[in-house]
């Protein structure tokens, strides 16, 4: 495993220069500090999830063009009513034509809520457990997504927390790719094993480079996808 500068290296000459990656870099929002999440509130966190998850193989452009008709037809994404969805509402959303009529997607709402609002009787609000999870363990936190929470294994989960504002890499195509020819890992499958290795060096990288997560993860994608 390269230190990370000549990885970012490799990144800035793909990308033509420092300064290009620079920018690059700073199109996008940095991570909030866990004060800011904390203020964050647990309908909003709701809303990523399902937007993400409606995403997932759609075209993101038709959600988006769609999600003021998702905000109506889910009533601002209140937890504790999505919660206790009862049948007669499922059934009137499945006709609605303001969102994505797919039925497990929208049954996927009810049962995030519900994930969220055990995480409130835990924790005060679902904005403080993500605000306070240690980001030196996002595999645990992605595992979790995984099986508490309902679709949002994989990429949806992860992106969710990126757009959130939760410091996380995303373990897109480019960067897996990357991990591989850093040889961080052998091959592209997420084992447990894997993704040990991953967060060990997404860790280690954070700790010599000073780079959040997020720049860690962008850095890696553009050092081995489409140079410009």
């Amino acid at each position: 495993m390269r230190p990370f500068e000549e990885i970012e290296a490799v990144s800035a000459a793909r990308k033509g220069r420092a300064d290009r990656l620079s920018a690059l870099l700073t199109e996008h929002d940095p991570p909030q500090s866990a004060a800011e999440l904390e203020r964050i509130g647990d309908d909003r966190w709701l809303s990523m999830f399902t937007r993400c998850v409606f995403r997932a193989g759609f075209s993101w452009k038709v959600i988006d063009r769609k999600w003021p008709g998702f905000e109506e037809a889910f009533e601002g994404f209140d937890v504790a009513r999505l919660a206790f969805l009862p049948d007669e509402a499922f059934e009137a959303l499945l006709k609605d034509t303001r969102i994505v009529r797919n039925g497990a997607k929208i049954r996927s709402v009810q049962q995030n809520a519900n994930f969220l609002k055990d995480l409130a009787v835990g924790h005060g609000s679902a904005a403080r457990f993500f605000a306070r999870y240690p980001v030196t363990d996002q595999i645990g936190l992605m595992d979790l997504l995984k099986k508490r929470g309902s679709r949002l294994g994989g990429l949806a989960g992860q992106i969710s927390l990126r757009f959130m504002g939760k410091e996380s890499f995303v373990l897109s195509s480019d960067v897996v790719n990357a991990l591989i020819v850093e040889n961080v890992i052998e091959n592209a499958a997420m084992s447990k094993k894997n993704l040990r290795v991953i967060q060990a060096a997404f860790n280690e990288w954070n700790a010599t480079s000073g780079r959040s997560l997020n720049e860690i993860s962008r850095i890696l994608a553009f050092s081995v996808g489409t140079p410009h």
